[in-house]
């Protein structure tokens, strides 16, 4: 596996409520899978750091970013659909073009349930190229997968298909609850550092 640092970090922007989990769950086995690191707010729980400062953080140590825009329902207890994706989208482009140096090598993959439905809430980021992932966990992994191995500069390097990715995705799952159980962890009060973990050493167990 490759150092950790700003060239392998990705930051992963998206809804975290259950309804989204397997999802998220499954893009982020798929960015250590093709052997970059994924990071998100998750990782962090410091009540004294404002929570903008740990975004302003992460991203500033990120190369590449997965934003996933499709949450746009409304918030049943608000009323009110939720801007934090779209914010963090913002913030993240916004170090791309006016930070120094290394920020300006940024690269990002937009994902939605469909390519062209963002024109209808969020246009102005009209003419980037916005992925499909259907909802679908499959979807998801293949588009992360294509994004990463264009946005990769050795040539030469080979990240297996999408749909093996996938399969070995599934692979884990069905192995995560003897896993926990083996490092006495509860599969259902898992934490994202506690997941990482995981996913980190299940691939080291099973490399390609």
């Amino acid at each position: 596996m490759p150092s950790f640092d700003y060239e392998q970090n990705v930051f992963v922007n998206s809804p975290f409520d259950s309804d989204y989990a397997a999802l998220f769950d499954a893009i982020i086995f798929a960015v250590h899978d093709c052997g970059f690191k994924a990071r998100c707010t998750l990782e962090v729980d410091d009540s004294a750091q404002v929570r903008i400062d740990k975004i302003f953080d992460i991203i500033k140590d990120c190369k590449f970013g997965i934003h996933d825009i499709s949450r746009t329902e409304i918030d049943p207890a608000s009323g009110l659909p939720r801007f934090n994706m779209p914010l963090e989208l913002g913030i993240f482009l916004g170090a791309r073009r006016f930070g120094q140096g290394k920020q300006r090598e940024k690269i990002c993959l937009i994902l939605d349930k469909e390519r062209y439905r963002y024109q209808q809430f969020c246009s102005d980021i009209s003419g980037q190229d916005i992925r499909s992932h259907g909802g679908d966990i499959l979807g998801a992994i293949i588009a992360v997968r294509d994004w990463l191995r264009n946005a990769t500069t050795e040539r030469d390097v080979i990240i297996p298909a999408g749909s093996r990715i996938c399969d070995r995705y599934k692979l884990f799952l069905s192995e995560l609850p003897q896993l926990c159980t083996s490092l006495n962890l509860n599969q259902e009060e898992l934490i994202y550092n506690d997941y990482t973990t995981l996913v980190v050493g299940w691939l080291r167990a099973n490399p390609w």
